[in-house]
């Protein structure tokens, strides 16, 4: 699994976490440094992670400093040293707490950004061919989440998993149609309120790995996720992550390279 961070200087982290029992983490190393001013990033999307297939680096992503999203896009090499940079791209989201993103690719490219607010009302955005953010659409509802992590985008739908403040899990299934209509299911019902941060990655056909990071504790848990079902989804804990994870914001490292494929994890 590739997780990203960032750090209290504002820069890019980039850390490898193993499903194994235990679960291995090697260690992480700086990608860009100097990407924000230090401590300013409240919380990211998920970002993209290309290469050249030697030592550069190709990053873009979203994230929201203060009440401002913001998107960045840069080359690095393995000095850290960060040509490009951010670019303000918006404000009105000092309401927000959450980013993320579907993309899907089938002939035509669908990209959709979604945004969840403080009293629980998700939003969702089409990006065009030219990064402008149009048709937003929303839906209430989610006041309780805590956190949130994409594990399926198809032509048709976006699939989100979310665990509670009361420590519920659940799918939260959205089709691209509008008016937006999610579609909630619980997976577990008691035991996740500990993760202020979910990250999941594609594993296998019909899977994902699931990281779970406690921000009380700074540590990390690591899952298997059967192809969501509901409560009959499989989940096998494979224990602690090595480390400690005490950055301020975390974050999926995204596949930017030609050979990506969409999760299907639901």
């Amino acid at each position: 699994m590739a997780v990203g961070s960032v750090t209290a200087g504002g820069d890019h982290r980039e850390q490898g976490v193993f499903a194994a029992t235990p679960p291995t983490a090697p260690a992480s190393r700086i990608l860009g440094r100097d990407v924000y001013p230090d401590g300013a990033v409240r919380f990211s999307s998920s970002i993209s992670r290309g290469d050249d297939g030697i030592s550069i680096a190709f990053v873009g992503g979203y994230s929201v400093l203060g009440d401002a999203l913001y998107y960045a896009n840069y080359s690095t090499g393995e000095d850290g040293v960060i040509e490009g940079g951010v670019k303000r791209f918006g404000g009105g989201w000092g309401t927000f707490v959450a980013l993320d993103e579907g993309v899907y690719y089938d002939k035509v490219l669908r990209n959709n950004m979604y945004g969840l607010r403080n009293d629980g009302t998700l939003f969702r955005w089409t990006v065009d061919s030219k990064g402008a953010w149009q048709n937003k659409v929303s839906a209430p509802g989610f006041a309780a989440v805590k956190a949130m992590t994409l594990i399926s985008s198809t032509k048709t739908y976006d699939t989100f998993l979310a665990n509670t403040r009361g420590g519920a899990l659940y799918t939260i299934h959205i089709p691209t149609t509008a008016p937006m209509k999610p579609i909630v299911k619980q997976v577990r019902s008691k035991t996740w309120q500990g993760f202020e941060t979910l990250i999941a990655q594609q594993c296998g056909q019909y899977g994902s790995v699931l990281l779970g990071i406690d921000r009380d504790t700074h540590t990390a848990y690591m899952y298997a996720l059967g192809h969501a079902t509901g409560p009959t989804t499989v989940i096998q804990s494979f224990g602690k992550v090595p480390g400690t994870f005490a950055d301020p914001v975390y974050f999926h490292w995204t596949d930017g390279n030609a050979t990506w494929k969409p999760p299907f994890g639901e």
